[in-house]
């Protein structure tokens, strides 16, 4: 099935559409915004040009997304989902404005990378509000078709928005002035996702039960009771918490080819001095990878029609692998593009099976909490890739034994998801069997 039919069968379906237009308008927006922060923390000249500069960089803007998970879980929960899309995008307006005023005024300073995080962080959110709210817009076995188009388009739409970014910077030279036209462009696309989003409903998206105010004060006391249920309620099900667990190990590995990548760019295959070229040669990996994402959303329909979704996972690790082991043997200009499109089916394979998962196998009344422990196993992992990155990798980012210990470790995942899998469905037919009726 072509990415045009997957799209008519679940567009049929209006609550999807106007959700869907929301996702792409919004994450047009995290394109511009994050070739602003691209600009402003990994190519300009003066920064980033080691593997401990852009480690540290990464690790203080993911951060506090661990933190903001939990909380948006709970609130998720509670809150009407469609108003956190409406609401979130209208802060990100307001935000991204001071921050272009910030920049264009003043440059950049400690205020620049607080407004930064928190924009971020307010990022995150709408994306856990986006697929805790997909289930209650598409029916239960368009799922795996939905997640296969939503998020993978919606990454073409950042990569559409990192190209009007590029264009729209062109108009000022390079600097905070750069990134401040760049902010503004952004600021106009998240006023426009904020008013798509009054098309749904305000109760459309969920959660099916609402709390009162005092209700809702007594659960954000209690959010790690909360979190603590929802991991439980995971566990229970099994088969959600390994995908969650899969999804960690893949960011891990992910995380460290990324730092990398942005290293090898700037310094291996353009001139370290040359901050232009590096972007214009990470611009080519990054696209590469958008290559990768595209196959995934054609492939993994396909793989649905003979693969469960814990099969195709690990076929995306053998994927994701060979990624890796290519790059260990050789860091030519055609071998990391090549990398980086292999990557990129790994990891959007993987996410679209992950996702499905989550979705189907977890209760509504969990949903929300689930995606919020999805942020911060996914935000944490890239940290602590980070952490390894700053330690393993030199400032060229190529070591072939870094490489080749990540696709060893791609196979490791891969065989503990097929372990676990076997184990869950042990354990399903020895309770089918005890809850047998003897004739």
């Amino acid at each position: 099935m072509s990415v045009l039919g997957d799209l008519k069968i679940v567009a049929v379906h209006p609550g999807f559409r106007r959700l869907f237009a929301v996702r792409l308008v919004s994450q047009t927006g995290d394109g511009m915004f994050q070739v602003g922060l691209a600009t402003l923390f990994f190519f300009a000249p003066e920064r980033m040009t080691t593997a401990s500069g852009v480690a540290a960089a990464f690790a203080v803007l993911l951060l506090p997304f661990t933190v903001v998970g939990p909380w948006a879980g709970v609130l998720l929960d509670r809150w009407r989902r469609r108003q956190v899309l409406l609401v979130g995008n209208a802060v990100r307006v307001v935000l991204t404005l001071v921050l272009a005023a910030l920049l264009a005024g003043v440059g950049v300073g400690p205020a620049v990378y607080v407004l930064t995080l928190v924009t971020l962080s307010v990022n995150r959110f709408l994306l856990s509000a986006l697929s805790a709210g997909l289930p209650r817009v598409v029916p239960r076995e368009q799922l795996l078709m939905a997640n296969s188009i939503t998020p993978t388009l919606g990454a073409a739409a950042a990569g559409v928005g990192g190209a009007l970014g590029l264009v729209g910077g062109i108009v000022a030279p390079a600097g905070p002035a750069h990134d401040a036209v760049v902010l503004v462009g952004a600021a106009v696309v998240f006023a426009a996702a904020s008013a798509l989003a009054l098309r749904l409903g305000p109760d459309q998206l969920g959660p099916t039960r609402r709390a009162g105010a005092d209700e809702l004060r007594a659960k954000l006391r209690e959010v790690a009771a909360g979190l603590g249920a929802g991991a439980r309620h995971l566990v229970a099900r099994r088969t959600p918490a390994m995908a969650l667990g899969v999804m960690a190990a893949h960011r891990f590995i992910y995380g460290v080819t990324f730092i990398a990548s942005i290293l090898i760019a700037r310094n291996l295959l353009s001139d370290p001095a040359d901050s232009a070229a590096g972007l214009a040669t990470f611009g080519l990996v990054l696209g590469a990878s958008a290559v990768g994402f595209a196959g995934a959303v054609i492939l993994t329909p396909l793989a649905h029609q003979r693969l469960t979704p814990e099969q195709w996972i690990v076929v995306c690790l053998g994927i994701g692998a060979g990624s890796q082991v290519l790059l260990a043997v050789t860091v030519e200009r055609t071998a990391v593009l090549v990398g980086a499109v292999l990557l990129g089916l790994a990891a959007q394979g993987t996410k679209i099976a992950v996702d499905t998962i989550v979705q189907r196998d977890t209760d509504d009344e969990f949903r929300g909490r689930a995606f919020a422990l999805y942020d911060v196993f996914y935000n944490a992992a890239f940290v602590g890739a980070a952490a390894l990155a700053a330690a393993v990798l030199p400032d060229t980012g190529w070591s072939r034994p870094a490489f080749a210990a990540l696709a060893v470790a791609y196979v490791v995942t891969a065989a503990l998801l097929r372990l676990g899998v076997a184990r869950a469905a042990a354990a399903a037919a020895r309770h089918v069997g005890s809850d047998a009726v003897p004739l």
